[in-house]
């Protein structure tokens, strides 16, 4: 096959996103610190999903038009700074295939020279040894060689040779980035794109990969229980999501079932939530409006044996429209535009309240365990219907995707504020002033979140060593900025470590935002070392996040 059309196209899309979605895992697992975090393996693949359902819709052989539709699946639904560079990548592709019905080994080595280019260029500060380093130098590779032949290969052959120099490149990146070397790892990220590849070629080889498929089971105990379930009143009308999994810990991905845990992040995507555990068999149901994400998140640890999702606004709407037939006037209130709005990405009951009160309009909810996507940010920005738009991420790992919101949406003057902090966060909100200009409220909001200091206490997912520190599974570890300072069994311990290297003789004010886990004798035990040891003003706020035992800032 020396050229391919958007047919086959679309034909690899899907085999490169499946395979993705069976492998994702692995290379969560491959991520470096023992935090609990988006995890690059389920921010790849929800990304890659989103693309891939985009063109399973379309019927077209023209490969620009499967490319371009692709390339908008993939922004729109891009979470986490891998998925967002996993856009740019095959928006670059995109957008070097313009213009072409189908393309040959030439053309498929100029548009992955583009699409290098073009993820290069959305980082603002690259750094080698990552997913940029596997595409450069595998795209870089293959040009030169197709550059150097007498005649035209085959797709499959340009395929083959790509995949081999990716396969390459992402061995040497440990000898890029210390990091990696210093953990026994490879980059995630590039591991998440080869799987893409793989699948391509696959697709190729007329074998198309298909999705794993969890083995349907269900005893008459199990129906009662589903049944049951399903009579649970919701305040919020989406998606009625029951599944049974079956827990697997010893397999090679699959992370250790904390149910306190497993429970605090549901409760942070959902309500009506039952969750019940016997021996290995975990069954849950939840009503939730993202009921992909849920089982994204719960594959982590284990598989899945059956499934079960009904569309309850569906049902509400059939309702409502019945009862609007009935009216004869129906009253429009339009909503006026105003000249702010503030969106902040937030979790947590106390978090998003205190966010509230210093005048955040819009929270998207959101943060280590489930990065938002770009399109989250798109329908908040246009609920809010306001002139200027400043977005906080307060995640490093969520300002590429609101960046790129930024840039999608029309006629909003958007900016984001880097914040990557809940602390960072809330300076930022408190400096902006609505009778400012924008420029003004910008700079004072980036120069205040530089202000603070962050510390964050939250458990160790792994066994592994960095900088020294030995880091134990389910001990928790203070995290001085990005740094990780200490691991202890006891949390108070470990919150008690990382505000020593956080305070010193300029600092004034410690704000500690107590998580869903902090119990109360813990909290005080933490505030009567810092009042008998340091002369701070403590200001004690009860945030209800989970994840992070406690957030804190120091001033």
């Amino acid at each position: 096959m020396k050229t391919i059309n958007g047919h086959t196209l679309k034909q690899m899309i899907i085999s490169g996103a499946n395979n993705l979605f069976n492998c994702y895992p692995e290379i969560d697992a491959l991520n470096v610190f023992p935090v609990p975090d988006g995890d690059t393996g389920t921010n790849m693949n929800l990304t890659m999903t989103s693309g891939s359902k985009e063109v399973a819709n379309i019927d077209t052989t023209n490969i620009y038009d499967v490319a371009k539709t692709f390339s908008r699946g993939l922004l729109m639904g891009a979470r986490g700074n891998s998925g967002v560079i996993l856009s740019q990548i095959f928006r670059g592709f995109a957008a070097g295939l313009e213009g072409k019905k189908e393309a040959n080994c030439y053309d498929f080595a100029d548009a992955l020279i583009s699409a290098k280019d073009v993820a290069y260029k959305a980082v603002m500060k690259p750094v080698e040894g990552t997913i940029l380093t596997v595409i450069r130098e595998s795209s870089v590779a293959l040009k030169h060689y197709v550059d150097g032949l007498e005649k035209p290969i085959t797709i499959k052959e340009c395929m083959e040779y790509l995949l081999n120099e990716a396969k390459a490149s992402l061995q040497r990146t440990p000898d890029l980035l210390p990091v990696l070397k210093e953990v026994g790892v490879v980059d995630s990220g590039g591991a998440g794109l080869i799987k893409v590849f793989d699948g391509f070629l696959s697709a190729l080889n007329n074998n198309i990969i298909e999705r794993f498929q969890a083995t349907v089971q269900q005893n008459e105990e199990e129906k009662v229980q589903a049944s049951a379930q399903s009579k649970i009143e919701n305040s919020e009308f989406g998606y009625c999501t029951e599944f049974i999994m079956r827990l697997s810990p010893e397999k090679e991905g699959k992370k250790n079932f904390v149910p306190s845990r497993f429970k605090s992040v549901l409760e942070n995507h959902g309500n009506s939530i039952v969750v019940v555990q016997d021996d290995d068999i975990v069954k849950v149901h939840i009503h939730t409006l993202k009921p992909g994400n849920i089982f994204n998140y719960a594959q982590q640890f284990g598989e899945f044996v059956t499934l079960k999702v009904e569309n309850m606004q569906l049902q509400h709407s059939n309702i409502m429209e019945k009862e609007q037939e009935k009216n004869t006037e129906v009253e429009i209130v339009k909503k006026e535009k105003k000249k702010y709005g503030i969106i902040s990405v937030s979790v947590g009951e106390g978090v998003n309240q205190m966010f509230k009160d210093l005048r955040v309009d819009e929270i998207v909810s959101g943060g280590q365990t489930m990065n938002p996507s770009t399109e989250d940010f798109v329908e908040a920005i246009n609920r809010l219907n306001a002139e200027n738009v400043f977005i906080l991420p307060n995640n490093s790992n969520i300002i590429m995707a609101a960046n790129q919101a930024s840039e999608v949406v029309e006629g909003v003057n958007c900016k984001v504020i880097p914040t990557k902090t809940i602390p960072q966060g809330m300076v930022a909100c408190m400096m902006f002033n609505p009778y400012c200009e924008i420029d003004e409220n910008y700079e004072q909001m980036c120069e205040a979140m530089d202000n603070i200091k962050t510390g964050q206490v939250t458990f160790a997912i792994k066994d592994t060593n960095i900088n020294g520190i030995e880091i134990k599974e389910n001990y928790f570890m203070g995290l001085n900025g990005k740094n990780i300072v200490t691991c202890k069994e006891d949390k108070v311990d470990a919150t008690i470590t990382l505000l020593e290297s956080m305070i010193d003789e300029t600092s004034e004010i410690v704000t500690i935002i107590a998580g869903e886990d902090a119990k109360e004798d813990e909290t005080n035990k933490i505030v009567g070392y810092l009042k008998d040891k340091y002369p701070v003003e403590i200001d004690v706020k009860l945030g209800m996040q989970p994840v992070y035992s406690y957030i804190i800032g120091v001033e």
